[in-house]
């Protein structure tokens, strides 16, 4: 049965400016390259803490633009940072963990490419994905959390059928979709709000795409997803992921 990613027009009217790139990933083994995923993430996280330096992060051009994406919804960004400011964060301070080979993969691409980058376990998800504002009543239990945390009123989110699952557009994940060692079919995602950076973008999804098949085997599609193209649905057959027409 196909499932569809939605980009809602209340998101683009909001944010023209973003585009989401979605890779589909089915048929993975999440428990492959542990040592060679971290080994990768080490060796990420140890670039950027030189790049970074003494500069301040959140004023890096990475950086910026997210923090006024956020103000822009009406949440503080200094409290809801965005994933690739905490990542950023992590790294320079050297705090940067390992945590199952998918995630360490797709946060080496998202500091190489200085975009967020995040994934959800696709058997977890109920029904299509919406990325829009949230009306504050849907349901959403932080990552490692079992309280209900709802998102605020017009706050940007990924959300399914049971509930939100991304709050403040990729600030945190809930613990329902989580990516495990278990895992073997997922969808990521990565942000851009910044023209400029669109094209490599594409390039830094790709580059995960095959991350994944090279580490963890399985098949994966890329596409982007744009105000022009706001919707792309897909399935998930025996011999891997195919975009619907």
């Amino acid at each position: 049965m196909p499932r569809t990613f939605h980009l809602d027009p209340s998101v683009t009217a909001l944010m023209p400016e973003l585009r989401v790139g979605v890779i589909i990933a089915s048929g993975f083994d999440n428990r492959r390259s542990g040592e060679q995923s971290a080994a990768l993430l080490a060796q990420a996280a140890e670039q950027v803490r030189q790049r970074v330096g003494d500069a301040e992060i959140p004023s890096l051009p990475e950086i910026a633009p997210w923090r006024e994406a956020y103000r822009a919804f009406g949440v503080k960004p200094s409290k809801y940072r965005s994933s690739i400011e905490s990542l950023y964060r992590s790294a320079a301070a050297g705090s940067l963990r390992s945590i199952n080979p998918l995630v360490n993969l797709y946060n080496v691409v998202s500091l190489q490419a200085g975009s967020p980058c995040g994934g959800e376990d696709l058997a977890a998800l109920d029904g299509d994905i919406h990325l829009t504002r949230a009306t504050g009543a849907e349901s959403f239990i932080p990552l490692g959390m079992m309280e209900n945390q709802p998102p605020i009123p017009g706050e940007i989110i990924y959300r399914d059928e049971t509930g939100a699952f991304c709050r403040c557009l990729n600030w945190r994940e809930a613990d329902r979709t989580k990516l495990t060692e278990e895992t073997t079919n997922a969808i990521l995602c990565m942000e851009v709000i910044d023209p400029a950076r669109i094209e490599n973008i594409q390039h830094a999804c790709e580059e995960l795409a095959a991350l994944i098949e090279t580490h963890l085997g399985g098949t994966t599609v890329v596409r982007m997803v744009t105000p022009d193209r706001p919707s792309v649905s897909f399935r998930l057959p025996p011999n891997g992921p195919v975009i619907e027409k």
